[in-house]
This record gives structure tokens, sequence and C-alpha cells, in this order.
């Protein structure tokens, strides 16, 4: 009789390490995923799912709930070439940093990688090798209450300076009632990838560039750039706590979701957990793409998301691979859209009834996700990580208000022409 196979999967911070196996196992396999909002739970139960399918076993172990504290572990882990790890949950920007680890999932795949938007294979794929199949995208949105903007007279805005006087507007009045915990806009101000996220998109909706382009020009030092770290500065303590600058998503969401701010700035995976039955906020929010600089300038939404990846460290690559194929298909990814809003990579799915009923606005913003900013991540490659720290820490200085946005740019560009080395990645 054929032993069961048991099926080891890190799903963030809130899972259980050092479960054993069972006796029959012959084979352990570790996957890693998130725990922001309710990714652990779909994991388990994706997971779960193939476990029956297939007569294998799970078990969950944990790694960084942060993308910048996960990434450092990763690479500790693939550099030692160990085998804690089989397959990993790889944000969008790293395949430029770790796809040497990776092994080529084109085989595996098969006729299904056709489904899934193209610029993300693209993106998961080097040398010829597909590294990681694209599991989640995403994007950044504006979330609003429906219900405030109704009740004082105010309309969507579509400027971060419009964004601005109506958040402040309408905190000030619901202060005056009552509230006195209302805040205009919460966002993620932490020093870590989100907040390069953030102002990415603050930067490149005033024109400002994308840091570095594609072509390896180093264009972040620009008056474009500087006006609109400068808006952002303005908001804190005006519409945005002093705490802000703490905030990562979930922060941001607990906020927004306990009915204390009248504007959000996060990902789509946050709308299923505003409108769920226990959510004070149900039924009164609604999402739209994020504000622009003004002029002719447009909106700016950064591309996130996550794919999945097999080590070539791993002894049971094709059990690996198996299982992601799994997580990556059509059926799952219908499921984690409609129970938990989470972006499918497959674009056939933007157009099912079943999805766009509850989750409405991946019909009205599809053009954000298809159309988001992506991160410099290809153009400097192993560098991205160092790249990314230095701009989300002057933008972090910035809001402090310890530095002025030309002068730490001017600083910013120089650290960059460091690294590069000359200028030009």
């Amino acid at each position: 009789m054929k032993a069961k196979r048991n099926i080891l999967v890190t799903c963030g911070a809130l899972a259980m390490m050092g479960m054993t196996a069972p006796a029959s196992a012959s084979v352990t396999i570790s996957i890693s995923c998130g725990a922001v909002g309710q990714e652990l739970e779909l994991c388990r139960e994706g997971a779960d799912a193939w476990a029956e399918k297939t007569g294998n076993q799970v078990e969950i172990v944990s790694t960084p709930n942060s993308t910048t504290e996960r990434l450092a572990l990763y690479q500790q882990i693939l550099s030692a070439e160990a085998r804690d790890i089989d397959v990993y949950q790889i944000d969008v920007i790293w395949p430029g940093i770790l796809g040497d680890h990776f092994i080529d999932l084109a085989d595996y795949a098969g006729d299904a990688i056709d489904g899934h938007f193209e610029a993300i294979v693209e993106n998961n794929t080097m040398d010829g090798r597909l590294i990681a199949m694209p599991w989640f995208t995403d994007a950044g949105v504006l979330y609003y209450r429906e219900d405030l903007l109704e009740k004082h007279g105010e309309s969507v805005p579509e400027t971060w300076s419009e964004m601005a006087e109506v958040a402040e507007r309408i905190q000030n009045a619901e202060r005056e009632e009552g509230n006195s915990r209302m805040w205009g806009f919460v966002f993620q101000g932490r020093g870590y990838e989100g907040l390069t996220c953030n102002a990415l998109e603050w930067v490149a909706s005033y024109g400002g560039g994308n840091i570095v382009e594609a072509d390896g020009q180093i264009t972040i030092n620009n008056d474009e750039a500087a006006a609109a770290l400068s808006e952002a500065a303005s908001w804190i303590e005006r519409i945005s706590p002093q705490g802000v600058l703490n905030y990562a998503e979930e922060e941001a969401r607990g906020v927004f979701q306990s009915g204390n701010a009248v504007f959000m700035r996060n990902w789509p995976y946050a709308w299923s957990l505003a409108q769920s039955e226990d959510s004070p906020i149900r039924g009164n929010v609604g999402v739209t793409t994020l504000p622009h600089g003004g002029g002719d300038n447009s909106p700016a939404a950064v591309l996130g998301g996550w794919q999945l990846a097999v080590a070539k460290y791993s002894e049971h690559q094709e059990e690996a691979a198996d299982l992601v194929m799994f997580l990556t298909s059509y059926e799952e990814q219908k499921r984690r859209a409609i129970q938990a809003s989470y972006n499918p990579t497959i674009e056939a799915l933007y157009e099912n009834d079943e999805v766009l009923e509850a989750v409405p606005f991946f019909g009205e913003l599809y053009e954000t996700f298809v159309n988001a900013v992506p991160r410099p991540s290809t153009v400097t490659g192993e560098e991205y990580n160092r790249v990314s720290s230095a701009f989300y820490n002057a933008v972090h200085d910035v809001l402090r208000g310890r530095a002025e946005p030309e002068a730490r740019l001017g600083q910013l560009h120089g650290e960059y022409m460091r690294m590069s080395r000359g200028g030009n990645w």
C-alpha cells in the first residue's frame, strides 16, 4: 500500500510550528503563504482541498508577515541551499532577486499558463524559464465611506489635494459631532516595502516618474516627485494620525474598518473584510481609483501580487509543483476572489458573473488592475531591495518632518548613483 505524503505549508506568522508528520508519511514538502487579511485561512483551505484530492496531508509552519522580513528570511534559506521550504510564495518584485533558486515550471503548467495575464507571466519568466506561477495580483485602490460623503454633501475626489480637503472637512465635522477618533485618511506609512508602493503612487501620479526608469535612468530627483512628497507630508496630523507612520496594511484597515477614517489606501483584499457581517461599516464602503496630482496627470496604482515558486533544492519537486498548479488554478482563484476579494491572475475570471457579484469593482476598475505601475525591480535586479529601502527611508524622513523633499531626493539620487556605479542600471 502506498504511503500518504505529508505536505508542510508555511502560511504566515499566525501558523503553528513544529507539528509532527504522521508515521505513514514519506515526504514532507513546505509552502510559504502570507497572513495578511484572510490569506492564512485561504491557504489552509486550498491546501486541505489539494490534500483531500491527492491523499496527501498538510501541515502549517510560519514565516514573517512583513514582506521585507520575509525576503530576508528567504535569502538566508536559499543561499544556504536549505530544504526548509519547497514552495515559496514570492512577491511580484522578487523574481530578479530570487529567481536563480527556483525550477522551471513551464512543463508542469502546460497550456494552463495561457490564461494568466501576460504581463505577470513575463514578469515571472527569467532567461526563458517560468520560475513562478501567478497566484493573485494587486493594485492600490482608494476606499471611502459612501455614507459620510453623502451625509456631508461631498463628492469622490479626483486629485490628492481634493482628497485632503474633503477628508479634512468631513473629519472635522465628525469630530464636532462627537467622534474624536475620526481621521481623514489612513495609508501604509511605515518604513517598509508598503511605503515604497504608496509613495511611488504619489510620485507617478504627479508625473514624477518611476524612481528608476525601464532604460536604467535614475529620475527620482525632480520637481514633480518633490511636490508629491510635500503634499503627502502635509497630511500628517492634519488628516492622518502621527501613528500612520507605523502603519502597514492591517493597521490602516483596522482604523478604517472600525469607522474612524473617511478614506483609506489599501489593496483589494480589504473589501471583503470591510463588508463582512461583523464590520461596523458594512454596506457603507466605496472603492475607486487612487487620486492623481492634478492637471493632465493620471492616477497611478502600483502593481502588487504574489506568485508560487518551487525551490530547486527540493527533493520532491514533482509533488511541490502539483500543489502549485492546484493553488493557482481557475477554480481555486475563483474561490479566493469570491470569498475574500483576492484579484485573480486569470483574465477570464474578471468576466465571471459570480466573481463580479461578490466584488463589483473588479469589473469597474479592471483597467486599473491591468495597467498598474510596476516597481523598478526588473531593471535594478538583485539591487532592488536596496533601491526600495533607500526610497522608503527617504520618504519616511520627509513624512516625519526630518527633511525637506527637494534636499532629501537629492541625497537619494546620490545614493542611487553610488549603487549603480555611474548612474545607469
